[in-house]
């Protein structure tokens, strides 16, 4: 992903999750993918999936059970 595809992603996070403090940054020697964080914590992983010339993006993260219990 070039940085252009990037401000339009963080541009997407910051608008759907009105927040700011989410960033996308690119991964060494993969242009597939690329690392969201949350502040400094990384939360999860960017694909981008362009098959057959239909353009998309997955977003994955974990949530580990102690961090649930961080939030009660």
């Amino acid at each position: 992903m070039d940085r252009k595809e990037i401000q339009k992603l963080e541009g997407f996070f910051h608008r759907r999750f009105n927040m700011k403090g989410i960033t996308i940054r690119p991964r060494p020697r993969k242009d597939d993918t690329a690392e969201v964080y949350f502040g400094d914590e990384f939360v999860g992983v960017l694909f981008r999936d362009d098959e057959e010339g239909e353009l998309s993006y997955n977003f994955t993260m974990a949530i580990l059970d102690i961090d649930l219990e961080e939030e009660a």
